[in-house]
């Protein structure tokens, strides 16, 4: 298979970025170090190509009521220019994709979604638009385009942020949009982009959508502003671990179409009292029920995704098994990485929800390593 390129491959080879398969992308796992890249941006900034990212265009008299029916949280408190993170599901309530949704303005919204999704998103949201109705049985006036080939995105993440990037928009303001907000048209470096208070590291920081052909200027300017203020490129690897040592999921990680926002921990995502509810909004009312219960059968077959470190610096990887405090297998590893600020392994696990405080354990290579579990983040934040 022929891997697609962002408009920044030639930039990434240029300065030493390990391109490899991601998502069907050829994209840089790291420059130098992914220890060295994750600290810079918990330390001063890190600049990361997120093109490969998914957008979508939603449009029409009835974008919003077609999209509270397709997501699981409400957008009904949303003015033009706020961002809401929400998971979309199946009617099992299992997660199709995690995403944000831009509101333009009224029946003018924006999706961007996770890159390794984007035919089966569009695929889905197309199906849905199909099957579908509003209360009167008519189908939904809404259009939805694909503007992925339209888009680069780059990211600028970490506690610098801010002033690396306001040092090229100087008569912008950057300061007064708030975290999930974003304003379009702004210039950055002289060129016009939507400027989004959002990112995937759990630090402050921008992403910048803007035209494939600007890409590489863009690129350029930024590094050569956040330079001389500590600011490095960085990869994918460290994108990884720092989401990680936040405690955000990833997809086909901590949500997938077998793991329920619910069990993934994001309650506060799932609007279940939403008017007209929503795609898998009876299932995750019956999990939701089910967890409130103290009925060992209601709760007997629940599962929950935990977060561990381990005192360890030896990766606990994906897939591990999970153990019980007798040698019995109880659950696996969803995620495994170092975390660079605790010099400790970390990680998330999906295990039955009754044993979730019990003492629990994994192997490597013939060494029992107990799972110290942790409510995320794993490090103080301070966004």
């Amino acid at each position: 298979m022929t891997l697609q390129r962002t408009p920044l491959y030639d930039f990434h080879v240029a300065h030493g970025g390990r391109m490899v398969d991601f998502a069907g992308w050829e994209m840089p796992v790291q420059y130098k170090s992914i220890l060295e890249e994750h600290k810079t941006v918990r330390r001063a900034a890190g600049l990361f190509d997120v093109s490969h990212m998914g957008e979508f265009d939603v449009r029409g008299a009835d974008a919003f009521a077609f999209l509270q029916r397709l997501l699981t949280n409400d957008l009904s408190k949303m003015t033009p220019g706020r961002i809401v993170y929400s998971p979309m599901c199946y009617p099992s309530g299992g997660v199709v994709d995690d995403l944000l949704v831009y509101k333009r303005g009224d029946g003018d919204y924006f999706l961007c979604v996770n890159a390794g999704n984007i035919a089966k998103d569009l695929d889905w949201i197309g199906g849905q638009l199909v099957a579908l109705r509003k209360p009167d049985g008519a189908r939904y006036d809404v259009t939805v385009s694909n503007r992925s080939a339209d888009y680069a995105l780059l990211a600028i993440q970490g506690p610098r942020a801010l002033e690396i990037v306001q040092s090229l928009a100087p008569s912008a303001g950057l300061g007064e949009i708030k975290y999930y907000h974003f304003t379009d048209g702004i210039e950055v470096a002289g060129v016009r982009c939507l400027v989004s208070r959002t990112g995937y590291t759990g630090e402050d920081g921008f992403e910048l959508y803007h035209a494939p052909a600007d890409a590489r200027a863009l690129a350029d300017a930024l590094l050569a502003a956040g330079a001389p203020l500590g600011m490095e490129l960085a990869g994918l690897g460290a994108r990884d671990s720092l989401r990680l040592e936040a405690g955000f999921p990833l997809y086909g990680h901590e949500i997938t179409a077998d793991i329920s926002p619910l069990t993934a921990g994001l309650d506060w995502t799932v609007k279940l009292k939403k008017e007209g509810g929503f795609v898998g909004c009876e299932p995750l009312a019956a999990e939701m029920e089910s967890r409130a219960s103290t009925a060992p059968q209601a709760r007997a077959a629940l599962r929950k995704v935990v977060f561990f470190k381990t005192g360890d610096r030896r990766i606990v990887r994906a897939g591990a098994q999970v153990l019980d405090a007798a040698g019995e297998k109880i659950g696996e590893v969803l995620s495994g990485t170092l975390s660079p600020v605790l010099n400790e392994a970390i990680g998330s696990a999906s295990v039955p929800a009754s044993a979730a405080l019990e003492p629990m354990f994994t192997d490597i290579r013939g060494t029992k390593i107990a799972l110290q579990l942790v409510k995320p983040p794993f490090v103080q934040l301070k966004k």
